[in-house]
C-alpha cells in the first residue's frame, strides 16, 4: 500500500508533480477519491473522528476545516485542532487571524491558510469575485502569502487570482499553493465533489468543471422512489398487497387453541 504524503513531500514535489484535491462531504465520496488517486481532501472535522475514515481513504492528506466563525478565536482554534491532529488529520485550513495561524504553527500542526478570494471574508474584496485584476488587488495576495509564511503557514489556498498572478508568486514564495480557480502555477488543483460530480444545483463556478451529472440522475432515481411508492400505496388501497407470499402461517390447531384460550381470558 501506498504511504500517505506528508508535508515534507508536498513541499518537496513543488512544482515536479500537479496534485489533484477535492472537499467531500461523505465517506462514499472520500473512498471514491482514494481509489480515484486523488491525493488531497478536504474534509468535515466529523469525519476525522470516524474511525471509518482512514479505512476509506488510509493514504490521502487530510485538512478538514471550517470558517473562522464557526470556530472562534485562537484559543478555540487549538482546541479544536489539537485534537483533530490526535486523530489523524494531516492538516489544517484556518482562514483566522495570522495570530491563530502563528499559534498553530508553534505547536507543530501544519496549517494551511487562505489568500485571494476568500468567501468568509469577500465583503474587502468586492464580494465573490476574482481578486488580483488590478496592481493593488494582486499586491494583497502577495502580501497575504507573505504574512502567512512569516507565520508558519505551508500552504494557502489560492482561490480565484489570475492564473498570471499565481504564476508570479509561486516564484517568490516556498508555501505549497493550492489553487481553486488559480491556474496551473499552484501546485495542487482544487474542486468540490459537488461540482465534480454535478450534484450542485445552485451558483456552479468558472472554474469548477463537471465529469458527472449526478443531478439527473438523482432526479432519475427520485422518479423511481415516486412510481415505487405510489404502486405500493395503490396495492395498500386496493387490498392487493399484502398477498400469502408476504405473510407467514401457523398450524391450524395453533390457531383453534389461541382463539379458544382468548375467550377464556375475555
Amino acid at each position: 500500500m501506498a504511504q500517505r504524503l506528508t508535508v515534507k513531500d508536498l513541499l518537496d514535489q513543488r512544482g515536479k508533480h500537479q496534485f489533484a484535491m477535492l472537499r467531500v462531504e461523505t465517506l462514499a465520496e472520500a473512498e471514491a477519491a482514494e481509489a480515484a488517486g486523488i491525493e488531497l481532501l478536504s474534509v468535515p472535522a466529523a469525519m476525522i473522528f470516524d474511525r471509518q475514515f482512514r479505512d476509506a481513504a488510509p493514504t490521502a492528506f487530510a485538512f478538514p476545516g471550517d470558517n473562522f466563525y464557526e470556530i472562534g478565536d485562537t484559543a478555540d482554534f487549538l482546541k479544536w485542532a489539537f485534537p483533530l491532529f490526535k486523530h489523524g488529520a494531516d492538516g489544517v485550513y484556518c482562514s483566522g487571524s495570522l495570530q491563530t495561524v502563528r499559534a498553530l504553527a508553534d505547536h507543530g500542526i501544519p496549517v494551511c491558510g487562505h489568500v485571494g478570494l476568500i468567501p468568509s471574508k469577500a465583503t474587502w474584496t468586492g464580494g465573490f469575485k476574482a481578486v488580483g485584476k488590478t496592481l493593488d488587488s494582486a499586491k494583497l495576495v502577495y502580501q497575504q502569502c507573505k504574512a502567512l509564511a512569516d507565520a508558519g503557514a505551508f500552504a494557502v489556498e489560492i482561490e480565484v487570482v489570475p492564473s498570471e498572478i499565481t504564476a508570479a508568486i509561486a516564484e517568490k514564495t516556498g508555501l505549497f499553493l493550492i489553487s481553486m480557480g488559480a491556474g496551473s502555477a499552484g501546485h495542487a488543483q482544487y474542486l468540490f465533489s459537488d461540482d465534480v460530480l454535478g450534484q450542485n444545483l445552485g451558483h456552479v463556478p468558472r472554474h469548477a468543471k463537471r465529469y458527472a451529472d449526478f443531478a439527473a440522475e438523482y432526479a432519475r432515481l427520485q422518479q423511481m422512489r415516486i412510481a415505487a411508492m405510489a404502486d405500493f400505496a395503490r396495492e395498500v388501497h386496493d387490498g392487493a398487497y399484502p398477498t400469502p407470499a408476504h405473510l407467514v402461517f401457523c398450524e391450524a390447531n395453533v390457531v383453534t387453541d389461541f382463539r379458544d384460550w382468548l375467550e377464556r381470558e375475555a
